[in-house]
């Protein structure tokens, strides 16, 4: 019989998978059978949790902290692919390859993830198809990701993409007045993922503060002028 703290345990656990995209509508029971076999692991700030090439274990669920998803390239430049945050998951690909991880993953804090092995996970698919187009959704969702920072990183400077970014976390219609951005990264992952360097961002939102465009405090930006922002942008891209 299970302990008060096993029961504990795993309720925290199913309430992770209830929370995750990849498992919104699955049944209960289907959760609690997952949620049977998942393997919490608690990370380090900074510590790896795979590298690429390695082989796959299965796919993870983060509870808490924040994973960055990123390869490095033969000059030892690191390109963020993705950061993941709690109730996200990640890595679901390689349950369908044996080639293993496409990629390295690192805590950027303290981090607990679950990992779903992927035998026990594969054999529950084989009773449930309907989980099976669930993860193709979910690996579309991914796909959806990398597409876009491709799109980002074809923007010819990283002021153009910093711009770029910051009307991505804009409401729509784009405002008239000040909107604030909550930043859920640092400056230097934000930088990593736009493929440049944290000075070169922090020179970039220096610039967009001397024009007027925003202020800084701290994790929050201010965009005092988002249509101007969104006319910087346009002309940087020869629209206008």
């Amino acid at each position: 019989m299970a302990t008060h703290e096993e029961q504990f345990r795993r309720a925290i656990t199913e309430s992770t998978f209830r929370s995750c995209q990849l498992f919104i509508g699955v049944a209960p029971a289907d959760l609690a059978a997952i949620a049977a076999f998942a393997i919490p692991k608690h990370l380090a700030k900074g510590e790896y949790l795979f590298h690429e090439g390695g082989p796959s274990e299965g796919f993870y669920i983060v509870q808490r902290g924040a994973i960055n998803v990123h390869r490095v390239n033969p000059a030892g430049k690191e390109q963020v692919i993705h950061v993941f945050y709690p109730v996200e998951s990640f890595a679901e690909a390689t349950l369908a390859v044996n080639e293993g991880y496409p990629a390295d993953a690192r805590a950027t804090e303290a981090s607990t993830v679950l990992l779903v092995p992927k035998a026990e996970f594969i054999d529950l698919l084989r009773k449930r198809p309907e989980l099976a187009l669930r993860m193709l959704g979910s690996m579309s969702q991914h796909l959806r990701v990398l597409v876009g920072l491709l799109d980002d990183l074809t923007l010819k400077d990283a002021e153009t993409r910093l711009a770029n970014w910051l009307l991505k976390q804009c409401p729509r219609p784009l405002p008239t007045g000040p909107t604030v951005i909550q930043l859920d990264r640092t400056k230097r992952v934000l930088a990593a993922e736009m493929g440049t360097s944290s000075e070169t961002l922090s020179r970039s939102l220096a610039k967009f503060r001397d024009q007027n465009l925003l202020r800084v405090k701290g994790r929050t930006i201010t965009l005092t002028k988002p249509r101007e922002l969104q006319s910087l942008l346009q002309r940087n891209l020869g629209e206008l």
